[in-house]
């Protein structure tokens, strides 16, 4: 279901051909965050994750940060967008963005 909403955001954008970088890099309060960022193709140490027709661009390094995590889409009064649930997380901030 939530895959639907990601590809009507591709097609809203005109990025059809495009898949979803998803990456654990240093910020935050709690030390680490996400980011999510639209590319057309995989780096050369990426492994690539097709779901329902869309790929998923994640680095070695993020993906050892990500194993056993969910990826939604959220859409609610208080904010729109993808959600990692990530088994690996000991802690979130308060805003719940970052984690450590």
């Amino acid at each position: 279901q939530q895959w639907k909403k990601l590809i009507e955001i591709l097609k809203s954008q005109n990025k059809e051909n495009m898949g979803l970088r998803i990456q654990v890099m240093p910020g935050g309060c709690s030390g680490m965050q996400y980011g999510f960022d639209f590319e057309e193709k995989a780096n050369p140490d990426d492994q690539v994750i097709d779901v329902a027709g869309v790929n998923f661009f994640v680095d070695n390094q993020s993906l050892q940060m990500l194993k056993g995590a969910k990826v939604d889409y959220v859409d609610s009064l208080q904010n729109a967008g993808f959600k990692i649930s990530n088994p690996n997380a000991h802690g979130t901030c308060g805003c719940g963005q970052s984690f450590h």
